[in-house]
């Protein structure tokens, strides 16, 4: 079967450093495939996605020579898809209403907590009888959560070898739509790819630990299971992870510092361990250069100097 690659962002900002590396990366790993490259644009949280937004990162990506093969409807628009997608999930039993809130499981006295800080959700809603039900909805909408079962799931990550999780004990059933409606990431990345036939996953190692609750949704929904390698991550001088309000750090900051694309392009590349010092580069000039081995564990500070960072 041919490599699918994607390349999945959010359109709240102007990209980062940290994206355009996992950009290049996801692209030269499906490209050294031989592969086919998706855009999908992710814009569920409208309140912070603008259509503007989405188009400057299109120019940003092709000024950067990081072109791709299809394109996929950007997910505000694709709703519809979703819902039946929820709807095969409820058909199957695998999905339940949850009238749950934040702060009702903030203050749940004996909630374990994940080591991300974030709550376990203690299944409250989990088995409630339809009059339970039928009460509670007609105060507010539900959420609605997946079941997740009391097993591990495992896969071999691409860049970071094993990596296991039980989701009952380290997650708790997850959020797959609001109660606003709006559809939560990890259904909605689900769904994309197994209707593009993404069969190659490649993006920050902070979405690992997402990995498991996507491949067990990749397994009821019936899809083949991706690849997945995560890249480390770029971080500031002083150990943050790089964020878009990080201006100097932004693809914008690089631009008015008169860099060129070739520039940033290669600077990622001598960051990731495919050139031994900066030096101007377009991506293709890179795919023989391209292996997963060379990149480091490690994430990766931003060294002074480089892009005329202090």
């Amino acid at each position: 079967m041919a490599e699918r690659g994607r390349f999945a962002p959010t359109p709240s900002g102007r990209m980062h450093l940290g994206n355009v590396f996992s950009a290049l990366i996801a692209w030269l790993s499906v490209r050294a495939a031989h592969g086919e490259l998706v855009l999908r644009i992710e814009d569920l949280d409208t309140l912070r996605c603008s259509a503007e937004n989405a188009e400057i990162l299109k120019d940003d990506l092709r000024w950067l020579g990081l072109t791709w093969d299809a394109e996929q409807p950007d997910q505000s628009t694709r709703s519809e898809y979703y819902e039946s997608i929820l709807d095969r999930l409820r058909g199957e039993g695998f999905v339940y209403p949850c009238w749950c809130t934040r702060g009702d499981l903030k203050n749940a006295a004996n909630a374990p907590h994940a080591s991300d800080g974030h709550p376990i959700y203690p299944g409250t809603c989990r088995d409630l009888t339809e009059e339970e039900r039928a009460a509670k909805a007609k105060v507010r909408a539900p959420l609605w959560r997946l079941r997740v079962p009391d097993e591990s799931i495992a896969f071999s990550d691409g860049h970071y070898g094993p990596y296991a999780e039980n989701l009952a004990r380290e997650c708790g059933d997850f959020l797959v739509r609001r109660s606003d409606g709006v559809y939560a990431y990890q259904l909605a990345v689900v769904a994309d790819d197994g209707a593009m036939g993404v069969n190659q996953v490649v993006r920050g190692r902070d979405l690992l630990s997402s990995t498991p609750r996507q491949i067990l949704l990749y397994r009821l929904l019936g899809y083949p299971v991706p690849e997945f390698g995560h890249t480390p991550l770029l971080l500031s001088s002083d150990g943050r992870r790089l964020s878009k309000r990080d201006g100097d750090q932004s693809l914008s900051g690089i631009l008015s510092r008169g860099y060129s694309p070739r520039d940033v392009v290669g600077g990622l590349a001598y960051l990731g361990g495919l050139l031994p010092e900066p030096a101007p580069a377009w991506p293709e000039e890179l795919l023989p250069l391209f292996s997963w081995e060379k990149l480091p564990r490690e994430d990766i500070p931003l060294p002074a100097g480089l892009f005329g960072l202090g």
